[in-house]
């Protein structure tokens, strides 16, 4: 009955893309508004789709639409959704929607003229088109093209809009996932040849049926192969840390928050319901190569001085508690897969918008550079970042915990024929990797958002070995009793400056940027985003602009030269932030709070997937 729904979701972003190639021109001037009414009309769509759900039916697939594509080789375009791929769906769209919000109402509107923003939203717009496909995709081989499709906008944003290494990062991207995706093709067509069919309705309620134990190891491992490679999971995860670090701030909660589900979607949707042998035989050594990740994706944070790259490392981490629960084949574990990947695709998302914010303010994510002490510069903006930080390190409460404490609880009672001896010992290493999650997070808030702030490259205590003053900070504009390290403190009353006092006219590095007084360079200093006027990303800014920047605005000191007294929250949280962050962090409370929401959407899904009902 409401089988349009599928199409729609499709045709919005689709249709939208292909306008702007019909009339580019006529559009021009709609475009800092045009994605975002398109996303937002996808969104809706969504929400509209998980409210018409019936959730008493979550196991079967809703919303079907089955026709013919390919008569001459038995291809149908079969769409449908259901407990596994409704959240997924919801949270493409809403991700895809705020990454829109956050490119058409932030600091890179005045500039959408500039830096190809035809180009990037048609590039966003297929990218949505290719992201919820797969997600929808009920025939393997149109599950593929979706998955393919994502490749190529993807590529795109990172090579055209990326830092300064983009070219290698996109390069190397494109190569590891074009590799992946040709062993999984491979056996995909095995599963088609000894079957007769890749309608994967049919071929999950089989569960094996027509394949031989050795054909269905073969093609577990070449599927497995594909999806480990998007998922990334160690050993194939080095395309990740690059493609992030240098991907603009949407490109990188794009990759994080969905892109990477892809892979692991793929585990739920293909791999375990239609090969169940082949995944008996492979899950111990899924879940070696889980913990594995598990561990040295905690280890590779700890040594990593860039904030991008260190969120980058910690997401094959936590995939690895995903690929753990996935090879545990119990309902708890995949049950806890699919919780966590949600999870992920939230708090990862959040925390590469703050890695965004804090180097449109500070022009660096080198956690050193940075200087510390945000939580007294900008109070706001590093609250943020600590629950964001919390939430991805499993703190009970919030929605990281749920997902991997369920999975290490699924490795304690693993499926019957699986060593628990062996899976028991990758709950201890997975449990281990928990801790050192936790140390990761908290060296990088222990250097970003405490401590005293610098000012010029150098701690407020001006000799090296003096005393800590570890009295509390005062954030800029507190009313609260001065103390010797409320430096930053606007002074009570402005004193014009005399000649023996040279005011403070320059930036200073390791300092943010303070957007409350503008000059003539407005454009320009607000051109960090990807789509600025002559700057092609959001990592570089043309030459001179440093200077141009000194000229323009002082440090943040507390006054103007000789101006008023300087408030806070002029660089702080800025509200297009908090329109495209608040419903991130509300998403973390609920579903940490209650969990139950999700999993009993994915439950009995999961129980169908495992063959435990008929």
């Amino acid at each position: 009955m409401m089988a349009w729904l599928s199409v729609a979701l499709l045709a919005v972003p689709l249709l939208g893309a292909l306008l702007l190639l019909l009339a580019p021109h006529r559009l021009r001037p709609l475009l800092h508004t045009y994605g975002l009414t398109l996303s937002g009309l996808t969104l809706a769509l969504a929400v509209l789709m998980a409210a018409t759900f019936d959730y008493s039916r979550g196991a079967r697939p809703q919303f079907e639409v089955d026709r013919a594509w390919i008569p001459g080789l038995g291809l149908r375009f079969h769409l449908g959704v259901d407990g596994i791929s409704l959240p997924l769906i919801v949270l493409t769209a809403l991700l895809t929607f705020l990454c829109f919000v956050y490119l058409c109402w932030g600091t890179a509107r005045r500039g959408f003229v500039g830096a190809r923003p035809r180009a990037l939203v048609f590039t966003l717009l297929v990218l949505e088109v290719g992201m919820i496909g797969t997600f929808l995709a009920l025939d393997l081989l149109l599950f593929f093209v979706f998955f393919e499709i994502v490749l190529i906008p993807m590529y795109f944003l990172i090579g055209i809009w990326g830092g300064e290494g983009r070219r290698a990062a996109s390069v190397k991207f494109i190569l590891y996932t074009l590799l992946g995706s040709v062993v999984m093709l491979l056996g995909l067509l095995l599963v088609w040849a000894q079957t007769g069919t890749l309608d994967i309705e049919a071929l999950s309620a089989a569960h094996g049926a027509g394949m031989a134990r050795s054909v269905q190891i073969l093609a577990f491992v070449a599927i497995g192969i594909g999806l480990a490679v998007k998922t990334p999971m160690w050993p194939l995860h080095t395309w990740l840390p690059d493609a992030h670090t240098e991907a603009p701030t949407v490109g990188s909660v794009l990759l994080a928050g969905v892109l990477l589900k892809m892979g692991t979607y793929g585990f739920a949707r293909i791999a375990i319901p239609i090969l169940p042998e082949g995944a008996m035989a492979v899950a111990p050594w899924l879940g070696a190569f889980a913990v594995v990740g598990i561990i040295y994706g905690a280890l590779a944070c700890l040594a990593q001085r860039d904030l991008k790259r260190m969120i980058a490392y910690s997401s094959v981490g936590h995939m690895g508690f995903v690929l753990l629960g996935f090879a545990t084949l119990t309902p708890v574990g995949i049950n806890g897969a699919l919780f966590a990947n949600v999870a992920h695709g939230l708090i990862t998302g959040l925390l590469f918008f703050l890695a965004g914010a804090i180097k449109d303010r500070y022009h660096t994510a080198d956690m050193p550079s940075l200087g510390g002490g945000m939580l007294a510069t900008l109070p706001r903006l590093g609250s943020v970042l600590t629950f964001a930080a919390i939430a991805s390190l499993g703190l009970p409460g919030l929605a990281g915990f749920w997902g991997e404490m369920l999975a290490l609880f699924g490795a304690f009672q693993p499926a019957n024929g699986l060593p628990r001896g062996l899976f028991l010992t990758y709950m201890a290493v997975g449990g281990l990797g928990a801790v050192l999650t936790a140390a990761y997070f908290l060296v990088m808030l222990s250097r970003v958002t405490h401590g005293r702030p610098r000012t010029g490259g150098a701690l407020l205590d001006e000799w090296e070995g003096a005393t800590p003053d570890e009295r509390p900070v005062v954030p800029l504009g507190s009313t609260a009793r001065r103390s010797a390290t409320a430096t930053l403190e606007p002074p009570p009353r402005p004193e014009p400056y005399s000649g023996e006092t040279k005011p403070p006219s320059t930036t200073e590095p390791g300092m943010p940027s303070d957007h409350a007084a503008r000059s003539g360079d407005e454009a320009l200093l607000e051109g960090a985003g990807p789509l600025s006027g002559g700057t092609p990303s959001d990592h570089t800014r043309p030459p001179g602009a440093d200077a141009r920047l000194a000229e323009a605005e002082p440090v943040s000191s507390g006054t103007f030269s000789g101006g008023p007294p300087r408030q806070q929250a002029a660089d702080d949280i800025r509200s297009y932030e908090l329109l495209a962050w608040t419903p991130l962090v509300a998403l973390i409370l609920l579903f940490g709070l209650w969990p139950g929401l999700l999993l009993s959407l994915t439950t009995p899904a999961v129980q169908i997937l495992l063959g435990a009902v008929s």
